[in-house]
C-alpha cells in the first residue's frame, strides 16, 4: 500500500493527468477507500460480537451447561422430551420445553427453538406468576443464545439486558449470572433427562438446591429420581439402596400426588425386599389419573421382575398404543418375552422339546424385532446391544450376534459395570457359540479386572476357574491356567493360595519377560 502522502500526489496527478490514467487511478483510491471503511466496519462488528459472546457465556442455560449428549442420541431425546411434554402430569414444564428448544437447536431447527422457548414464557406465567423473574431467567438465556446463533446481534442483547437487569434486582450482581436454587434446579433437570453421563453433575444441582429449601417438592422430586437412575446406572453397592429409599419416600411425602414417583419408590422397595410393600404402592399409582403412560411403564417392569409377564406384557402393550416409538417400552416388551422364553427353559430342565421347542422359538422370534427397534432409535443402547445378541444366539445366528457385540465393544466411554457386562456376556459367546478358549479367557479377564462388584464379575470368575481347571487337567504344566488361578485367588484376597500357583508357574518359567506371568500379575 502507498504511503499516505504519495497515495495523495497520485490523487492530485489523476485529478491532472489524461482520462484514461485519472479514470484508473481514482477508481483504484475509491476501492481502498471503501476497503478501509469496510475494515474498520468488520473490525468493529467483530468486537461487538466478541463482546455479546463474552456476555452469553455468563449465562445459566442450556447452552453453556455442556450437557453431554451424542449426535446419535439427539433424535431419540427429541422423542423423549416430546413424550414427557404429552403425556407426564407434572407441574415442572417449564424445564422440558426449554430443553425441547435446546434440542431443536441442535437439530439446526432454530424457529421450531424459538417456539418453544414461547411455549416456555407462557408456562412461567401460569405456573410462577409470582416469581416469573427469577423463573425466566434460563429461558431469556436461551432466547439470547439462539438469536445470536441466528445472527440478530441486537435481539440477544434485548434478552442480555434481561437477565442482567433481573440479577441486579434480585441478587445486587451486575453480572449476568445469578446464584439460586432454582437455577439449581433447572440445571439438574436438564442434565437428568440427557441420560447417565450426565447423573453425577445432575445430582450436585439438586442437592446444592436441596441445601437452601430441603422442603421444596420439585427439588426433592428432581433429586430422588436421579439418585434412583444413578443407582441403576452404576448398580451401585447395595449400602446405597437404603438412602435411595429414603430419598424416594421424601419425595412420596412432599409430592402424594405424582404417580410417577410412587411407581419408581415400588420398584426400589421390591429391590430391596420388600416387594407386598411395593405392590400397595403400584396400585395406589394405577389408581391415579397422572402420568397413566409412564406408571403403566414401571407397573409392567414390577411385573416383569415379580414372574407375572402376561401381567406386564398387557401394561407394555396398553403403553405402545399411545407412544409406538417408545425405546423404552421396546426394551421392556423384549426382555419380558424373553423372560418367558427362559420360563419355559427352566420348566423343562433347560431341555425343550416338540410344543416347548416351537413356543421358544416364536417367543424369540417376537422379542428381536423390539430389540433391533430400540438399537436403532438409539444406537448407543448399551444393554438393547446385550440383549439383542443373546436373541440372536437364541435363533442360532452367529453373525448378527457377533456384530451386535462388537458395535457396544466399540462405544466410548462405557461405565465399569457396562464395560464388565459386555465383557462376560461376550466371553460367554466366545467359549460356547464360538468354541474358543483362549479369546473367551481374554474377555472373561477384562472383566475381572474392572474392580466393580458385580454379578458379572462373580461370574467371570467362576468361567476363569473353570477353563483353567480344565486346561491343568489335560496338561499340568499349562503356565497361563496357573496365572489365571493365581490371579482368582488373588482377586479373592486369598494370597497364600495365589502364591502357590505363582510359584508353580515360576519354576516352569525362570524368565519372566517372555511369560504370561507378567501379564497374569498385573
Amino acid at each position: 500500500m502507498l504511503p499516505l502522502r504519495e497515495d495523495h500526489r497520485c490523487l492530485q496527478s489523476a485529478k491532472e493527468g489524461t482520462p484514461g490514467v485519472r479514470d484508473l487511478v481514482l477508481a483504484c483510491h475509491a476501492t481502498k477507500t471503501l476497503a478501509g471503511t469496510g475494515a474498520r466496519k468488520e473490525k468493529s462488528t467483530n468486537a461487538d460480537e466478541d463482546q455479546i459472546k463474552d456476555k452469553l457465556e455468563q449465562l445459566r442455560c442450556h447452552f453453556t451447561w455442556e450437557l453431554v449428549i451424542k449426535d446419535t442420541e439427539i433424535p431419540e431425546l427429541e422423542d423423549r422430551v416430546l413424550e414427557q411434554i404429552e403425556f407426564l402430569d407434572t407441574t415442572y414444564k417449564v424445564g422440558i420445553y426449554n430443553l425441547l428448544a435446546y434440542v431443536k437447536h441442535l437439530r439446526g431447527q432454530n424457529e421450531e427453538a424459538l417456539k418453544s422457548l414461547k411455549e416456555a414464557e407462557d408456562l412461567t406465567q401460569q405456573e410462577h406468576a409470582n416469581q416469573s423473574d427469577v423463573r425466566s431467567l434460563v429461558t431469556w438465556g436461551n432466547y439470547a443464545w439462539l438469536h445470536y446463533h441466528m445472527g440478530r446481534h441486537a435481539e440477544a442483547q434485548i434478552y442480555l439486558d434481561k437477565v442482567k437487569n433481573t440479577c441486579r434486582k434480585l441478587a445486587n450482581s451486575s453480572s449476568y449470572r445469578m446464584e439460586c436454587p432454582e437455577m439449581d434446579c433447572e440445571e439438574g433437570w436438564a442434565l437428568l433427562k440427557c441420560g447417565g453421563k450426565n447423573y453425577e453433575r445432575a445430582k450436585v444441582c439438586f442437592e446444592k438446591a436441596l441445601e437452601v429449601d430441603p422442603e421444596n417438592p420439585e427439588f426433592s422430586a428432581g433429586y430422588a429420581i436421579t439418585i434412583y437412575r444413578l443407582e441403576g446406572f452404576n448398580k451401585a453397592a447395595q449400602s446405597t439402596e437404603a438412602f435411595c429409599l429414603n430419598t424416594l419416600k421424601q419425595a412420596v411425602r412432599l409430592n402424594p400426588k405424582d404417580a410417577y414417583i410412587k411407581a419408581l419408590l415400588a420398584l426400589k422397595l421390591q429391590a430391596v425386599g420388600q416387594e407386598a410393600e411395593g405392590e400397595k404402592y403400584i396400585k395406589e399409582a394405577l389408581t391415579n389419573a397422572s402420568s397413566k403412560i409412564y406408571v403403566f411403564r414401571y407397573t409392567a417392569k414390577f411385573y416383569r421382575r415379580k414372574g407375572s409377564l402376561d401381567e406386564a406384557l398387557q401394561f407394555l402393550k396398553l403403553a405402545l398404543k399411545v407412544t409406538p416409538s417408545s425405546v423404552v417400552l421396546h426394551h421392556q416388551m423384549g426382555l419380558c418375552y424373553k423372560s418367558q422364553m427362559i420360563q419355559i427353559k427352566r420348566a423343562t430342565n433347560w431341555q425343550p422339546k416338540g410344543q416347548d421347542k416351537e413356543n421358544i422359538n416364536r417367543i424369540i422370534q417376537l422379542a428381536i424385532p423390539h430389540f433391533e427397534f430400540a438399537v436403532q432409535q438409539k444406537p448407543t443402547f448399551e444393554f438393547a446391544y446385550i440383549d439383542l445378541a443373546e436373541m440372536y444366539i437364541e435363533a442360532g445366528d452367529h453373525k448378527k450376534a457377533e456384530d451386535a457385540y462388537q458395535k457396544v465393544l466399540c462405544m466410548e466411554s462405557l461405565n465399569k459395570y457396562i464395560l464388565q457386562q459386555v465383557h462376560f456376556h461376550y466371553g460367554r459367546f466366545l467359549e460356547f457359540q464360538k468354541k474358543s478358549e483362549v479369546d473367551a479367557i481374554s474377555h472373561y479377564l477384562k472383566a475381572v479386572k474392572i474392580e466393580n462388584a458385580s454379578l458379572a464379575r462373580d461370574k467371570s470368575i467362576n468361567s476363569l476357574k473353570k477353563l483353567a481347571s480344565q486346561k491343568l487337567q489335560r496338561d499340568a504344566s499349562d503356565i497361563e491356567s496357573l496365572c489365571i488361578l493365581g490371579f482368582i485367588h488373588k482377586v479373592k484376597g486369598e494370597m497364600n493360595e495365589a502364591l502357590e500357583y505363582y510359584e508353580q508357574a515360576l519354576r516352569l518359567v525362570p524368565v519372566l519377560e517372555n511369560s504370561v506371568l507378567v501379564t497374569c500379575r498385573h
